[in-house]
Parts: C-alpha cells; sequence; structure tokens
C-alpha cells in the first residue's frame, strides 16, 4: 500500500472539516471547523510544491480572516460583555434577547426618570414614542374605566406593532424609570436588519403574551370572588 505523503494527510484532513463543518448546525463550531480547515489547506500549499504557493496562500488567509472576524462577532453577540455599562442593571428585563441583539435595542434606547402622571399614551391618538416602564406602576385609563399595570411593561407596543392609534390613555401612577424609543427610528432600523427586527418582534411578543396571562389570573380571581 503506497503510503501517503503529508501533503496528502493535510488536503484530506482539511476536506474532512470543512465537510464537518458544513453537516454542523451551530455557527460557532461550524466556523471553528471551518477555520481549521483553513489552516491545513495554508500549511498544504506551503508544502505540497517546491516553493510554497503563495497566492493560494494569501487567499486563504484573507478567507480565514474573514472567518476569524465573523466568530469573533457571533461570541461578542453571545457575551454580556456586549450589553452597554449604563443597562446592566436591567438586562435581566430582557434576557431572552442576546446580549447582542439587547445592546441593538439599547442604542436607541433613551433612559429617563418620569414623575408620577406622566403621561405615555393619549387614547385614539398615534403613538410616537414606545415605552418600557423599568420601576413605578402604570395606570391605564380606557372608555371610562380605569386600572393598573405593574413595572416592567411595555406601553404602546400594540400600536407599534399595528400602526393603530392607541386604545388607551397610559400613566405612571409613582414616578418611574422608564425607556422610550422613537417608533419611526425603530421601525426604520427593523426594517434594516431583519436579525434585529426577529428579536424585536420576540420580546413584544413575550410581553404581550405575559399581560394576557396576568388578565387571566386576575378575570379567576374576580370570578372566585363572585362565586
Amino acid at each position: 500500500m503506497e503510503t501517503l505523503a503529508l501533503s496528502d494527510i493535510l488536503v484530506l484532513a482539511a476536506a474532512g472539516m470543512f465537510v464537518l463543518g458544513y453537516l454542523i448546525i451551530n455557527q460557532v463550531i461550524l466556523r471553528i471547523m471551518l477555520l481549521i480547515g483553513t489552516a491545513l489547506y495554508i500549511w498544504y500549499y506551503y508544502v505540497v510544491a517546491p516553493t510554497p504557493l503563495w497566492p493560494a496562500i494569501w487567499a486563504s488567509a484573507a478567507t480565514g480572516s474573514a472567518n476569524i472576524i465573523g466568530l469573533g462577532s457571533l461570541l461578542l453577540r453571545k457575551s454580556r460583555l456586549a450589553i452597554p455599562r449604563r443597562f446592566v442593571d436591567i438586562y435581566d428585563h430582557f434576557d431572552t434577547l442576546p446580549p447582542g441583539d439587547f445592546r441593538k435595542l439599547m442604542r436607541l434606547a433613551r433612559r429617563s426618570k418620569r414623575p408620577a402622571g406622566y403621561q405615555m399614551t393619549h387614547q385614539n391618538v398615534d403613538v410616537e414614542i414606545l415605552y418600557y416602564v423599568i420601576s413605578g406602576t402604570i395606570r391605564i385609563e380606557k372608555f371610562g374605566n380605569a386600572f393598573t399595570m405593574p413595572e416592567g411593561s411595555f406601553v404602546g407596543e400594540v400600536s407599534f406593532l399595528t400602526g393603530n392609534p392607541a386604545s388607551a390613555s397610559t400613566f405612571l401612577a409613582e414616578d418611574g424609570d422608564v425607556l422610550e424609543w422613537d417608533v419611526d427610528a425603530l421601525k426604520r432600523r427593523a426594517e434594516r436588519d431583519a436579525r434585529f427586527r426577529l428579536a424585536l418582534d420576540a420580546v413584544i411578543t413575550l410581553d404581550l403574551a405575559q399581560k394576557v396571562a396576568r388578565a387571566g389570573a386576575q378575570d379567576q380571581d374576580a370570578m372566585a370572588r363572585i362565586s
């Protein structure tokens, strides 16, 4: 049996790394496998001929460098190091978002202290600012009725999603810490960045689901008191 030369082993190993990489769904592992394969190809191009195949080496090095940049971006997106310092204390409110997506969302946010009675939305008026109340009870007035909603909730999110005017007037029942986003700016960013749009839709959908669950629990409590 003919013995495989080092160059043969290198090119087979490099191809094997690429094949395995393309079979893996995890993007980080995939990129690591491709990076190993690229390094093996560079080694192969260095030893396969009497003189190194420099054009192929430089081309592979460029491909590997792009892969390293992409890998670094993926790792940063998953790392808490991506969280802006001034928003670290509220990341737990958005922990369904990877840190990188949270960073994108917070870049467009304005964090403010608002006094009790501050009005966030006006019934039947277009919503220009999307709010997230970090702390402070929310008072909602709708069709002559009033009720409260706890902190840790978006305000104006249904209008943001549908483009319709606000269905209720909302106020801070006490001094609160809030995040504010310009609706037009947020929509423009979502149109440009599909990943950002999906992340934003996911966090708003979760907020809506939690509100529905709270409303259901309140209805059950009311029925129990009546019975």
